[in-house]
């Protein structure tokens, strides 16, 4: 005669889940606010953000008004954290600074609040709206804290964003150009320039400026062209001054800079 073995390694796991889920239920439903307080912290501590989030937002409303109120608070701004829900991490950090600013934690929440804007910060390819937001809450971050121990890291990051934003105006101007829009390519080019002067892509970009406002003259209608063929001058001249002849892209720069002046040559007779 046979025996099935019996399988209580589940079973104990369902009892220790219906258990653990059991006693969730009556802190939820408990009108005991120290124990409910006490389980929030208890949660936080083991990493069970979400049950510790239900709580501290149950007991934000109950201790409203109270000294209790701000570690609560900071407690809910962290619970989203963990989750990694950042724009409510983001907000509630940005309210606790404005909130309780003269809290030992204000500084770290208003950096929290900038921190969630960059790790919101698609890439470069998408809006960059929040690349700018996060560009703009860490320079408050340092205006307000200028001695703060996180400096480097905090003006790495903006470097880090300021490259991420360089990068999109650096593809859209390059686009104008690839759709032979040469003087919205010219325009954007310029624009880039300087609000990055320091651009990895500053040669290419001085290149295709000469580029961009060559081939608009060439093919504008004729009362535009000796502006616009003084313009290729100009812009190379520009990019001679500053790269000469180490650029890779110095012959052809050269060619059309003497085209244009051919074509100047012309307009005189």
């Amino acid at each position: 005669m046979f025996f099935k073995p019996v399988r209580t390694i589940p079973v104990l796991l369902f009892l220790l889940v219906f258990s653990a889920c059991s006693e969730y239920a009556k802190i939820l439903k408990s009108s005991d606010v120290e124990m409910k307080y006490r389980k929030a912290v208890e949660y936080y501590d083991a990493g069970e953000y979400s049950k510790a989030l239900s709580l501290f937002d149950e007991l934000g409303t109950l201790f409203r008004g109270t000294s209790r109120s701000e570690i609560v608070h900071y407690y809910i701004a962290n619970c989203h954290f963990k989750l990694g829900d950042y724009y409510f991490a983001g907000y509630y950090f940005k309210n606790y600074a404005k909130t309780y600013p003269k809290s030992p934690k204000a500084e770290e929440a208003l950096y929290k609040s900038a921190y969630c804007s960059y790790l919101n910060s698609p890439t470069h390819s998408l809006d960059q709206r929040e690349t700018e937001q996060a560009i703009e809450e860490f320079q408050l971050f340092l205006n307000r804290y200028p001695k703060t121990e996180l400096k480097d890291s905090t003006n790495t990051m903006i470097t880090e964003l300021r490259s991420k934003l360089e990068l999109k105006s650096y593809e859209n101007a390059k686009l104008y150009y690839q759709m032979e829009e040469y003087k919205s390519a010219t325009v954007a080019l310029k624009n880039l320039l300087k609000k990055f002067p320091e651009s990895p892509h500053r040669e290419e970009i001085e290149f295709l400026i000469v580029k961009s406002s060559y081939l608009l003259a060439v093919n504008s209608i004729d009362s535009k062209k000796e502006e616009r063929f003084a313009d290729t001058i100009e812009s190379y001249h520009k990019f001679v001054d500053e790269f000469g002849s180490n650029s890779k892209y110095v012959k052809e720069a050269e060619n059309l800079y003497s085209n244009a002046l051919r074509e100047l040559d012309k307009m005189k007779f």
